[in-house]
């Protein structure tokens, strides 16, 4: 596995020359570009592992190419100026894997970008099991003819679980990859996360407890 390759989208020529210092002295591989058009174009090109996408870019903006590339591999960080929730949540609906308004900490985009790059997937975009149909690409799910209305955690634990085939996944591991690092180790937000899931899931059951020690499917 070699360097995570990210493309850093920004038309702030002085910041997204910043943000690309920091995150190749963090032992990333960089591309920049300053506007949407080359974004799609360097999208097309190259597999990224993250898209740090500005959204208000010029020739094509940010909301257009998050559309366009959402669902593909490369997951999508996307910067805003406005930090409202209204804008937060236009970002996610695109597509956008995850949200960081302006002016931003760099610690906290390197965290969010690693974070990302973990979630990064390796396994084919439609996975099935038995009667379980989940298509990564277009965060959906089915069970027989039923289709499942999950959250993105839901889906996303049901992601990690499929992509363990079989084998054990803590609580630990499903906090650091679902949430966050900032997420509470103490909580119970994943046992509550997991039995949602699991009524979503129906019956027979798909997911087992493995006491002391996590999930499997």
């Amino acid at each position: 596995m070699g360097a995570m390759r990210v493309l850093v989208a920004e038309d702030h020529v002085v910041l997204a020359d910043r943000i690309a210092e920091g995150l190749r002295d963090a032992g990333l591989a960089v591309d920049v570009v300053n506007d949407g058009a080359t974004a799609l174009a360097e999208a097309q090109l190259t597999a990224y592992d993250v898209i740090v996408l500005d959204r208000d870019l010029p020739a094509v903006h940010g909301d257009q190419v998050c559309r366009s590339l959402a669902g593909r591999d490369a997951r999508i960080l996307m910067l805003t100026a406005a930090a409202d929730v209204a804008d937060r949540v236009d970002g996610l609906e695109l597509g956008a894997d995850d949200y960081l308004g302006k002016p931003f900490a760099f610690a906290e985009l390197l965290a969010r970008v690693r974070a990302l790059s973990r979630r990064a997937p390796s396994a084919p975009p439609v996975v099935r099991r038995g009667d379980l149909t989940v298509d990564r690409a277009r965060h959906r799910a089915a069970r027989g003819a039923q289709s499942l209305s999950l959250t993105r955690k839901e889906f996303a634990i049901l992601e990690m679980l499929l992509a363990a085939d079989g084998n054990v996944v803590s609580a630990e591991e499903l906090l650091e990859h679902v949430w966050d690092a900032n997420a509470d180790p103490f909580s119970n937000v994943v046992s509550v996360t997991m039995a949602r899931l699991r009524r979503k899931l129906g019956e027979p059951p798909l997911i087992e407890t493995v006491v002391g020690r996590g999930y499997r499917m």
